[in-house]
């Protein structure tokens, strides 16, 4: 793997869970049954539908929608891991600044509960993202997965049988 392949929900996906990761590195996928993905599915697909949505940027970067040409915004169906949707955000910001495209801000929008939080790319974000990306790839060349985590939210995860049964 490469600085270029890396995406916006591995980002998302390193601070959730490392191993949850390991896995969707590795084309290991458990997303197509888990209920609260298929309600994070509805609720993007019926959230802000007049806007144009999925604008995917170098096969890379899926951004829910981008409004006046400027303002990123990320749709979340609640703030349990609200740190993993900023930092995804700022990833995006980060990619497209890496690109030479400067003057984008960004938005998390939660529509269930009737708020958005602005997210802004500081110069410390720079270094942060970076060893990010850099830790993503070592992750990758990773010939096993990480140990059990036994957050509060692994209860809720599509991974949650792979990694418990």
């Amino acid at each position: 793997m490469t600085e270029e392949q890396v995406t916006g929900i591995m980002v998302y996906y390193y601070y959730v869970c490392k191993r949850k990761l390991w896995y969707y590195i590795h084309e290991i996928r458990m997303e197509y049954d888990n209920q609260n993905v298929k309600i994070g599915k509805l609720l993007d697909e019926t959230a802000y539908a007049r806007d144009n949505k999925h604008v995917m940027i170098d096969g890379i970067i899926n951004v829910d929608f981008i409004k006046n040409n400027r303002v990123i915004h990320e749709i979340k169906k609640s703030k349990s891991i609200e740190e993993a949707g900023i930092m995804q955000v700022k990833y995006y910001l980060y990619y497209l600044y890496k690109k030479g495209i400067e003057d984008m801000t960004a938005k998390i929008d939660y529509p269930l509960l009737k708020q958005s939080i602005s997210v802004e790319l500081n110069d410390d974000d720079f270094i942060i993202l970076n060893d990010v990306v850099n830790d993503i790839i070592n992750i990758a060349n990773m010939d096993n997965t990480f140990d059990i985590n036994n957050k509060s939210i692994c209860k809720k995860c599509a991974y949650y049988d792979l990694c418990y049964i």
